[in-house]
């Protein structure tokens, strides 16, 4: 079972900018990733995410703050976070898309905070 460790989550204030990385201990190439955040008494919500070939989609509320990216070579993803609003605040994790669709995936890593501050 592929290890997903997040990181680069902190404090920023409201238009702050924050640069997330999930790192794989395999492969992840074939995969398409995604990244989702939880907020505090709230579900798991999907935020953006990638195929293998590098399309991108995003849900409404980051489009054109959020992009999400992707080093085959290094099996990392990121998470470019901009202007980001104090709604944005959660632990943010990283996941194989279609496993946690299914319901498959069940190896979530610690993820990473993001707080921000209004």
């Amino acid at each position: 079972q592929v290890e997903l460790v997040e990181s680069g989550g902190g404090l920023v204030q409201a238009g702050g900018s924050l640069r997330l990385s999930c790192v794989a201990s395999g492969s992840i190439r074939s995969l398409r990733m995604g990244w989702y955040r939880q907020a505090p008494g709230k579900k798991r919500e999907l935020v953006a995410h990638i195929t293998s070939g590098g399309i991108t989609d995003y849900r409404e509320s980051v489009k054109g703050r959020f992009t999400i990216s992707r080093d085959r070579a290094k099996n990392t993803v990121y998470l470019q976070m901009n202007s980001l609003e104090p709604e944005d605040t959660a632990v943010y994790y990283c996941a194989p898309y279609f496993a946690v669709a299914d319901g498959t995936f069940n190896s979530w890593g610690r993820g990473t905070q993001v707080t921000v501050s209004s």
